[in-house]
Parts: structure tokens; sequence; C-alpha cells
């Protein structure tokens, strides 16, 4: 008779030790690839002791679980040493009370979640929607800390719809169950439109900073920041900044990829705009964000002296 594999024995082990194991990709801090960070999220919301194993950091066990049937996906839950399920499934699963079934706990209360929508948001979403493919609603997440975001994505069946003035608004369970008193807002952010969250249990946000345009340009230049320039084109051609500087003609992905303590500080042309992109970046994920007080009118006149 053939010894079980290392790899075997450690899962094995595992399944003895936990009733109810997730084979993810990642960690529960540092969960990677869609599918594992909401089978985890979606698992955590139960409150139950969970087991789990990153076959990212040890790929032997995923070719090893169920008799090296490696093509069955990840996440894989476990219960009592079974499978249950795998992928997307997993998620789903527990959205729809399949999991509660199974580990005997009463069936999940699946009611919409009290969500508000200023006038210009409901209006905003209203023709998104309409101008996308039909069954098309707005997804909305609420992660354990409260943060939210929202994608437009197809109906799913499993998922919590709320009808809020004409806007469909579609949740996964746990963010159903996260989600009463959020507001969500439609604003004119980095000379376009952006969603902005309010939830009552979210973390107050730090103010964002003045920076006066001296400092910032010493800053730059010594490469202790970046400066965001959320000027037009234009304006940028007709006055152009003196030193290193990003913008977002292409879009945020550059300023998303920075890391998230790295010290911004937004330009506009006369000081307004900023403290608005400022804010955004804020709510973005960015702990240090400043706006350059009087804009590059009184950078103008001090850094580019």
């Amino acid at each position: 008779m053939t010894a079980p594999s290392p790899a075997r024995q450690r899962i094995d082990a595992l399944l003895r030790a936990h009733r109810l194991v997730l084979f993810m990709r990642g960690t529960p801090d540092r969960p990677e690839f869609g599918a594992s960070m909401r089978a985890w999220q979606a698992l955590g919301a139960l409150g139950l002791e969970l087991g789990h194993a990153d076959v990212e950091a040890d790929p032997e066990l995923g070719v090893d679980i169920e008799n090296n049937r490696a093509h069955s996906p990840i996440p894989r839950l476990y219960l009592d040493g079974k499978l249950l399920a795998s992928g997307d499934n997993v998620e789903r699963m527990v959205n729809t009370g399949e999991v509660h079934a199974a580990l005997g706990l009463p069936a999940p209360e699946r009611r919409p979640p009290a969500v508000r929508l200023t006038a210009a948001a409901a209006k905003a979403f209203r023709a998104i929607i309409r101008n996308s493919p039909r069954g098309s609603v707005a997804e909305v997440v609420v992660d354990p800390q409260y943060c939210c975001s929202l994608e437009i994505e197809p109906r799913r069946p499993d998922a919590i719809l709320a009808e809020v003035d004409g806007v469909p608004l579609q949740f996964d369970l746990a963010s159903a169950q996260r989600g009463d008193g959020l507001e969500i807002h439609w604003q004119d952010v980095e000379r376009g439109p952006s969603v902005l969250f309010e939830h009552p249990k979210a973390s107050v946000p730090v103010p964002v900073r003045a920076m006066s345009p001296a400092q910032a340009a010493a800053d730059a230049r010594a490469g202790k920041l970046t400066i965001v320039d959320i000027r037009s084109r234009q304006e940028r051609a007709s006055a152009p900044l003196s030193v290193p500087f990003l913008h977002m003609d292409d879009g945020t992905h550059e300023i998303r990829n920075l890391p998230a303590d790295a010290p911004l500080a937004v330009l506009c042309e006369r000081g307004v705009r900023s403290v608005h992109a400022a804010q955004h970046f804020h709510q973005m994920g960015h702990l240090d964000v400043y706006y350059i007080e009087g804009g590059f009118e009184a950078w103008s006149g001090l850094a580019n002296a």
C-alpha cells in the first residue's frame, strides 16, 4: 500500500482539525484572486471557526486535494472532510443559505438593506443601467470594515436585490447584512463623475491637509512627495510645472498603483477642486493626502519663483 504523499498528509491533518476548511489563494489577511476573497468574506460573516490553507504558498496542496483532481477550481470548501463547494459556488451557496443548511444553522435573513441614493446618484445610475446590457444591476459590496465599492454587473439569482429610486442594487448576503444606513452620492470629482459612499459604521476619515506650494515643490524635488496635477491638458501646456508629477488624462491607474502610505499632494488651478480630489483619493485608500493651497496661481508666484 502506497503511503500518502506529504501534501496529502497535511490536507488530512487540516481536515481532521477543523470541521469547515477553505483551501484558498492567499491568506485571510491578504486573499488573492476574486473568488478566494469573496469566499473568505462570505464565510467570515458566519462567525464560525474556519480552517484554511494557502495553495499559493503550498502549491502541492492544490494538486493533491480531491485525489489529485487539479482541475477542481480554487477556492474549495470542505465540511466534515468532504468537498462541499468550489470556485464561485462557495459564495453562491453562502448567499442562498445552502451552507447554513449543511451546517445545521438557521436559514439566513435575506432582507434588502436600507440604502439611500442621492437624487444625482439615482439619476446617473438609471441612465448607466439603461445603456448597459439587459439584466445589468449596480452591485454594491460592503466589506468587513464597511468600505464600499460599486460595479455594474449582471443580475445574479443568489444575490439580494434592493430597488431604490428605480435603481436595482445587488448585494451578496454579507454586504446586505452590513448595508443598512449606506448613502451613495454622485459627485463631480477628477473633472468628471465619481461615486462616493457614506456609512455610519465606517471609520471616520482623517481630513486631508493643506500644503504650501513651496513645501510641495521642495518635497517633490527631493523625491518625498508625488504631485497629482488635476488641471486639464491645455492648462498644463500653457503653465507647466517644473517638478515631476502625475496627471489623470488616462484615468487614475498610476495613482491607484502607488503604495497606500505614499504622500500625495493634489494641484488644481486655484486650490478649490484639489480639496475635493484629495478627499476622493483618501476614500480610494491613500492615507497621506494633501491639497496644495492656492493651486497653480499660488505655485507660480512661489514655487516657480
